[in-house]
């Protein structure tokens, strides 16, 4: 379970988020919404503890409170956060990565994993390096089903992919949720979020939480886009 309480983040003086409260029980996903510059992505950044921004609330991660936790600290207690654009990482596999973050794993268990995300392809080759859009998205969800966080922050995943990655990665993201964990999707579009299972939708407007609801939301901003929540 995430609970954000009264979350606010500023970087200098400018002030991003204003105050966000949103609960992610476990093993449900979440989407969040919002025009460009709107605070989304500083909200994932904000949770996963980037030292760039300042930022005041209470972030718990099941009976853990995690907001004074370094970024090391906070993945260390279970949060995972797949990036719009992921780094690659020259010199070290997939394999020494995914040994590194659950070595409890057998090389069995890894290879039917592995082939079940299709990246069994990628295990001997550097991590996201020389990889399409699409085939650094489905390494990061192997990642994730691997590493079984609390919380799995999926910022802009369909960012870059064309209809059929996004299909490919929405399959992936149904078929492997965990009951374990609380899943959040931040998006600009609502594309991605019309072959989701999603559970509950926040609109973020100027730095606050304008709007929540179910997947009525999606049809009401693709209706009539974020304006109707700026006047």
């Amino acid at each position: 379970m995430l609970k954000v309480e009264n979350l606010k983040v500023s970087i200098g003086e400018v002030q991003i988020l204003r105050g966000v409260n949103i609960e992610v029980p476990s093993g449900e996903l979440h989407a969040i919404m919002g025009p460009n510059g709107s605070g989304k992505s500083t909200f994932c950044h904000a949770l996963m503890g980037n030292p760039d921004y300042s930022q005041s609330g209470k972030i718990t991660v099941g009976q853990t409170d995690i907001s004074n936790f370094t970024q090391y600290e906070r993945s260390a207690a279970g949060v995972f956060q797949s990036f719009q654009y992921p780094v690659g990482l020259p010199g070290v596999t997939l394999k020494e990565y995914i040994d590194e973050i659950n070595p409890e794993l057998t090389e069995k268990e890894i290879k039917e994993l592995s082939e079940k995300f299709n990246v069994d392809q990628f295990l001997d080759r550097d991590v996201n390096v020389d990889l399409s859009g699409g085939e650094k998205k489905r390494s990061e969800l192997f990642q994730l089903a691997v590493k079984k966080p609390q919380v799995a922050l999926l910022d802009e995943i369909d960012s870059g992919l064309d209809i059929d990655a996004i299909k490919s990665v929405s399959s992936l993201i149904n078929e492997n949720r965990d009951s374990e964990t609380s899943y959040i999707l931040v998006t600009h579009y609502s594309r991605i979020l019309k072959y989701l299972e999603v559970d509950r939708v926040h609109i973020v407007v100027q730095g606050n939480v304008i709007k929540s609801g179910g997947q009525e939301l999606i049809e009401e901003v693709d209706s009539n886009g974020y304006t109707q929540y700026q006047e």
